[in-house]
C-alpha cells in the first residue's frame, strides 16, 4: 500500500499570510506529524506528498528533509487527488495533510479496515466533532448519522481509471486523532491550547 499526503492546499481558510499552513509548528511543522505517522506506522511501501504551485515551501522542506513530492496543478482537493490516482497502481492510502493530531497507531487501525471496496472514507460524526470545539461545512448523512470528512481514504487505484463515478463506503470513527483537522486560526488557536 501507498501512502498520499495530501500537501497542496491553499489554506485559504487561514487568515494569516504565512508560514503556509501545512508548516505551522506544533512542536514541529504540521506536515511532518503526517508524514512521521505514515513512516513511523510501516504500513506503506512508500510515501509521498503531494504538492502544487499553491504549496512551493511545504515542497521546499519537504524535498529538504528528503521526501518525495508529486507535483499537481493545485485545481482542488478532488481534482489533484483524481490527477495522482491515475499514475498509482494498486491500494493507496490519502490522507490530508493537516491532522496534527495522527500517530502511528491510529494509522495501523484504519489500514486494518482495508476492505475489496473502491474507496472507503473515514468519517467522524459532527456531534464527536462539535465536542472537540470543531465544526465542519462539508458534512454527509450516513446511517442515519450526520459526519464530517476527516480527509482519510483508502482507494484502488486499479479499479478507478475509467473515471466513472465510484460508490463510496464510509466508515465512522469518533477518534480525536482523525478527527482534529486544522482549517481555521481557530483551529490552530485550539489545538495549541489543548
Amino acid at each position: 500500500m501507498i501512502g498520499l499526503v495530501m500537501a497542496g492546499g491553499r489554506g485559504s481558510r487561514m487568515e494569516f499570510p504565512a508560514p503556509e499552513k501545512l508548516l505551522l509548528e506544533y512542536e514541529k511543522p504540521i506536515i511532518f506529524h503526517v508524514i512521521d505517522s505514515l513512516n513511523d506506522s510501516h504500513c506503506f511501501s512508500k510515501v509521498f506528498a503531494a504538492t502544487s504551485p499553491n504549496s512551493p515551501d511545504t515542497k521546499r522542506v519537504l524535498e529538504e528533509r528528503g521526501i518525495e513530492t508529486l507535483d499537481t496543478q493545485g485545481n482542488g482537493y478532488v481534482n489533484d487527488l483524481n490527477f495522482l490516482l491515475q499514475k498509482m497502481d494498486g491500494f493507496v492510502f490519502v490522507v490530508s495533510g493537516d491532522l496534527p493530531l495522527l500517530d502511528e497507531e491510529i494509522i495501523q487501525k484504519l489500514v486494518e479496515f482495508n476492505s475489496e471496496s473502491v474507496w472507503t472514507s473515514f468519517l467522524v460524526s459532527k456531534e464527536f466533532l462539535n465536542s472537540l470545539g470543531l465544526k465542519s461545512n462539508l458534512l454527509v448523512k450516513y446511517d442515519s448519522t450526520e459526519c464530517a470528512y476527516t480527509g482519510i481514504s483508502i482507494i484502488n487505484a486499479d479499479k478507478i481509471k475509467n473515471l466513472n463515478l465510484v460508490n463510496e463506503d464510509y466508515i465512522i470513527l469518533d477518534d480525536k486523532r482523525i478527527a482534529f483537522n486544522l482549517n481555521t486560526n481557530e483551529d490552530f488557536e485550539l489545538l495549541n491550547s489543548s
